[in-house]
């Protein structure tokens, strides 16, 4: 069942965060939208907002049944049913993310800045399906996962050398934040992998889409990085695309 509603409280998300999105030249079959800083009427915001929410629904209307698909191929146990929704909330920086409601059902959340920032309906696509690929993998509960191996070694640790409550809780803090990271940029790649394929299968172009990475800032190599360099990311897109 497909559902967009207005995101009120946001709960554990699965790795994506905000981005810079540095506008580039429109490309054909995009929400068209004049360069930063250009004066708009209010006709042309209106038929801005009109057009990028007639393309994201008509993306969310295509995509959602094929991750709906892959994820039920790839687990028929897991919760596919995916809600998608939009956080309304002005000034932030566009972001997209996967995080599950109380009952596990599956979240895929946009808000309006990314909304806007796509080119065109292809890198909206991809974005929708490296999502979903995070949910379908179990990135989010692998994360998890190993936040609480991070928190029970580095806190172990810290109690076995005479630390103190105070110093104990601080381990295990750092801990859960570097066990959390250590894995990260390999559920970016699985998820650019899996989108690539849900992408293209709802019929929408992935190479195209992932033109997206050339327009955000490149988190190059960094260690407990959280994002792989956007290098590494198109060239994943591309051995996908071609081997489909």
């Amino acid at each position: 069942m497909r559902q967009i509603l207005a995101l009120i409280v946001f709960v554990a998300v699965a790795a994506c965060e905000p981005v810079v999105v540095v506008q580039g030249p429109q490309q054909p079959g995009g929400a068209a939208q004049p360069p930063a800083g250009a004066d708009r009427t209010d006709a042309e915001t209106r038929a801005i907002a009109s057009r990028a929410a007639r393309q994201f629904v008509s993306v969310v209307e295509t995509v959602e049944p094929v991750a709906e698909q892959e994820c039920r191929r790839v687990s028929s146990r897991r919760n596919c049913d995916f809600q998608i929704v939009v956080d309304d909330r002005p000034n932030q920086l566009p972001n997209a993310f996967q995080t599950v409601d109380r009952s596990g059902r599956p979240i895929l959340a946009f808000n309006l800045a990314l909304i806007l920032s796509v080119q065109n309906e292809d890198e909206l696509a991809f974005i929708m399906g490296h999502e979903a690929s995070h949910h379908i993998l179990a990135h989010l509960e692998r994360m998890q996962e190993n936040a609480a191996v991070g928190a029970t070694i580095l806190s172990g640790i810290a109690a076995m050398t005479g630390a103190n409550a105070e110093g104990v809780r601080s381990a295990e803090q750092l801990g859960a934040a570097v066990g959390a990271r250590t894995y990260s940029k390999d559920f970016e790649l699985e998820a650019d992998r899996l989108g690539t394929v849900i992408t293209a299968r709802a019929g929408y172009n992935p190479v195209r889409g992932a033109a997206f990475f050339a327009r955000i800032p490149d988190p190059g190599n960094r260690f407990l990085g959280t994002h792989p360099p956007n290098a590494a990311r198109t060239e994943i897109v591309r051995r996908t695309a071609a081997g489909l």
